[in-house]
């Protein structure tokens, strides 16, 4: 069972400084944060620590910058939005284990904060050669002192085995951070014992990333919703024409096999009626809204591109939705980025919103449509911080970072 983080504080944390694993891997436009959710996220756990006194180290990631310092991936944005929302001081070092981090990690007083740079600007960080990781997990640790102490908190990375995640649990007592509870303790009620109908709404780009979780999630699931770039390969799969959208042609046999071991199972997977088909992609596309029947005809013609479920799908999605007792959303249904295939993402959204629902949001592109939109995090039940690792909790695989804390 893992240590929680209030036993750490329990036992004193005055004057011990603690490395804490945070996720603040957020989207940036140059130098300028467009999505703050994984700061503010992580932002609990970092002051709750300094409040009683700790002297706190951060670590986080940001980007792949694939071991090289690399400024467009520098973690400063990201702690300078984290010192403006913190009520402590926060310190930002120009280095991960070098001079300036020991320095300043040395200099710290009681109740304050220092954020490393980038991790993955050491290529120890994600090496699959045991004693590299080994050997930058040392490095972290001894930022430490004596009478350190470890606490993972960042869901986003947990099913990742890199040094700040994996081996630095076991150089340090480690804790599992608040922010990791709680979503293991969410997304294990989702995948164990949702209240029915349990609605899943799948999208995004390609049917491929998902295999696995839609595999996982058949005969679970009372009903799946497809849509986003994903749908074309199964709408090809019932023989639909598609036009010039996205096709994973190497998917349609598994997906035919989804089709028809949903139906034995009694998941319904649903799939869009219409589609919003444009010339080219791009926001000033000419573009229509056509049948899932017939994509030819008008301006657009049979090369079309879909790139949003059309009105008709949006009620029938949302309908499902409204109905629902448990949701869980994972992908966009169109190029939300773009107002003119925006609209299904948003009834979605709205969907969720209106429903009684215990609603999750599993993070990445679907936590960013959210907000880009006009959503607030309150509006839903749940926010994940971790795309890659809500799929594969969803999926059933073990989580490297989770089972480091002894969860």
């Amino acid at each position: 069972m893992a240590h929680a983080l209030d036993e750490l504080i329990a036992d004193g944390v005055a004057g011990r400084r603690v490395l804490v694993r945070s996720d603040l891997n957020v989207p940036l436009d140059g130098v300028t944060v467009t999505d703050d959710g994984r700061v503010r996220a992580s932002l609990p756990v970092i002051e709750k620590l300094a409040h009683a006194g700790a002297r706190v180290i951060v670590m986080a990631h940001l980007g792949r910058p694939k071991g090289q310092v690399d400024p467009k991936y520098s973690i400063a944005p990201a702690g300078q939005r984290l010192a403006e929302l913190a009520d402590v001081p926060v310190r930002i070092a120009t280095d991960v284990v070098g001079q300036d981090a020991r320095d300043k990690a040395a200099a710290l007083a009681d109740g304050e904060v220092l954020v490393l740079e980038n991790v993955r600007f050491d290529p120890r960080e994600t090496s699959k050669d045991d004693a590299e990781r080994g050997a930058l997990a040392d490095e972290l640790a001894a930022l430490t002192g004596e009478n350190g102490a470890y606490v993972g908190d960042a869901f986003g990375a947990v099913h990742r085995k890199h040094a700040s995640v994996y081996d630095i649990a076991h150089r340090l007592p480690a804790y599992q951070g608040d922010l990791v509870r709680r979503e293991l303790e969410v997304l294990t009620k989702v995948v164990q014992d949702p209240e029915r109908p349990f609605v899943v709404v799948m999208g995004g780009s390609k049917v491929s990333d998902k295999l696995a979780v839609i595999d996982n999630l058949i005969g679970r699931a009372d009903a799946l919703l497809i849509g986003g770039g994903m749908v074309f390969t199964f709408l090809a799969a019932q023989g639909h024409r598609v036009g010039g959208s996205l096709l994973e042609e190497d998917q349609l046999e598994t997906v035919k096999g989804y089709l028809e071991r949903a139906a034995d199972a009694g998941t319904e997977i649903v799939l869009p009626v219409d589609v919003v088909y444009a010339e080219r992609f791009a926001a000033d596309a000419p573009h229509e809204t056509r049948p899932v029947e017939d994509i030819v005809g008008g301006q657009i013609g049979a090369s079309g591109l879909g790139l949003d479920i059309g009105p008709a799908s949006a009620a029938l999605f949302a309908d499902r939705i409204k109905a629902a007792r448990t949701v869980f959303w994972n992908g966009p249904m169109g190029v939300f980025e773009m107002d003119a295939f925006a609209a299904g993402t948003r009834a979605v959204a709205e969907a969720i919103v209106a429903s009684e629902a215990m609603s999750v949001i599993g993070g990445g592109d679907s936590a960013s449509a959210v907000r880009n939109l006009g959503f607030t995090d309150e509006q839903f039940g749940h926010i994940s911080t971790g795309g890659g690792a809500s799929l594969e909790f969803i999926e059933g695989k073990e989580l490297p970072g989770v089972v480091a804390l002894g969860a």
